[in-house]
């Protein structure tokens, strides 16, 4: 089964779901790219609260990491598999994917807690803004990500669509690209 004509035209040379994920992830750049610069604006800038950098956990942080980096390779897993024909392997690595952003929620969500109980909410100063507007953000292109590859991982079943995997692989390396600038922006430097 053949999927829409859409999906298989190369008017620039460059498929254009793919070019279409390019010009996704383009957009998010700017997004992510205008927090972290504002951030780091307000920060060498020696705005008040960013000493509050010091009360998040590297450990929780440093686990999210592993989490994501992990999930990243089974949807490249999932990749290879498709481009093997194996379509039971690719239903399952992009479940394993699914699994590592949902750890990344749990942790974040027992972080977030954490913060709450102990007073620290986005209106307490600037940098705890920062930290949920960008960390809130970023788990919503988690969670954004996750529901697109349970969408894919069906069509999978089904037999069509396979192109889909390379782009929500595409875009689930962005989301750890974003969260490999968040995590020392946030985490570790305190300086």
């Amino acid at each position: 089964m053949h999927g829409p004509i859409a999906t298989h035209r190369r008017a620039t040379g460059i498929p254009t779901g793919r070019l279409a994920v390019w010009w996704l992830l383009a957009s998010e750049i700017f997004i992510f790219g205008g927090l972290v610069t504002c951030f780091l604006l307000f920060k060498l800038n020696g705005s008040p609260g960013f000493e509050d950098a010091a009360l998040t956990s590297v450990t929780a942080g440093a686990i999210n990491t592993f989490v994501l980096l992990t999930s990243s390779l089974s949807i490249v897993l999932a990749h290879a598999a498709i481009e093997n024909g194996d379509r039971v392997k690719t239903f399952r690595y992009i479940w394993y994917t699914i699994g590592g952003g949902l750890i990344f929620l749990g942790i974040k969500t027992y972080e977030y807690t954490g913060k709450i109980v102990h007073g620290h909410v986005i209106t307490e100063n600037l940098f705890w803004s920062f930290y949920y507007t960008m960390t809130g953000l970023h788990a919503l292109h988690v969670i954004g990500g996750m529901v697109i590859m349970a969408l894919i991982s069906f069509d999978i079943r089904k037999g069509y669509n396979f192109q889909r995997v390379e782009l929500i692989g595409i875009y689930w390396h962005f989301v750890d690209l974003v969260w490999i600038f968040l995590f020392p922006l946030l985490y570790i430097a305190n300086f």
